[in-house]
């Protein structure tokens, strides 16, 4: 008698929908949908501050085969900061991998910050993430993703799993940069190799889309903070982080205020659900 065929895992498929415009009361809210396991809040902003939306992954974590999809509309002249209450998890897979989507689109003159907090692979798991930014004549765009190699707190390194994290941004339609990151089946032999990453426990990327000028005056002001930073194209800023978990988180940290100030004009500090 043929076995039994495995039953399968149920699996979590959350979406999000936001579009803010610009009203006479300054930007709003137009649309809005969500479907678990990911929710979206909406904490009081400070007064001086773009509006704020929380994405929420009520499920807290992921395991293989979820997936979560975001997409995101900014419209002219509008302007709004997203981010996460916590760090996301991702659990050990035992066969597909967990699928992170996230559209971006800003129009003319729009503004947007993407700062989610650190995304923690546990080992084993497997992550295809992929980010799509539209960014229309005029648009900024600040943007940060941590990931975490292990649950480092407790001594845990990524050995087995794997990992895909692809940008691809367009400016006026046309493509304006492209970026990818892969470790394989045994991303340990990348994550240890000293012109790889060096045994590094996390990294992270922190871009700034906007006006030469802007972009010039930010990385400037990063390279006297003592970051490394680059040009990757005209009016695209893009700054990587590597080393310790906590030291990665910090030097992010700071870097995303000073560019907030300088360069959307923006209170230097951090979304407060960074720091509650």
């Amino acid at each position: 008698m043929p076995a039994s065929p495995l039953p399968s895992h149920q699996r979590a498929h959350g979406r999000a929908e936001l579009t803010f415009v610009r009203s006479p009361r300054g930007t709003t809210l137009r649309h809005l949908f969500h479907a678990a396991p990911l929710r979206v809040l909406f904490p009081r902003p400070e007064p001086d501050d773009l509006p704020l939306a929380a994405l929420v992954n009520v499920g807290g974590g992921l395991a293989g085969g979820d997936s979560l999809e975001t997409v995101v509309r900014i419209e002219a002249g509008a302007g709004a900061s997203l981010t996460t209450p916590a760090a996301e998890k991702v659990y050990r897979s035992l066969d597909a991998a967990t699928r992170l989507t996230t559209s971006l689109t800003l129009a003319s003159g729009a503004m947007l910050e993407w700062l989610p907090q650190e995304t923690i692979l546990f080992d084993g798991a497997r992550l295809d993430r992929r980010m799509q930014v539209h960014l229309a004549p005029g648009a900024r765009l600040l943007a940060a993703e941590m990931v975490v190699f292990g649950r480092v707190a407790r001594g845990e390194r990524l050995r087995q799993g794997a990992l895909f994290d692809s940008w691809r941004i367009w400016r006026e339609e046309r493509m304006h940069w492209a970026d990818a990151t892969r470790l394989a089946e045994a991303p340990s032999t990348s994550l240890e190799a000293p012109f790889g990453f060096a045994g590094a426990e996390a990294s992270a990327v922190l871009l700034l889309a906007g006006s030469e000028a802007e972009a010039s005056a930010a990385r400037e002001r990063l390279r006297e903070a003592g970051h490394a930073a680059t040009l990757a194209r005209p009016g695209l800023l893009v700054a990587r982080f590597l080393g310790e978990a906590r030291d990665v988180r910090e030097a992010v940290s700071a870097a995303v205020p000073a560019l907030r100030a300088s360069a959307l004009g923006l209170p230097a500090r951090l979304p407060r659900l960074w720091t509650s």
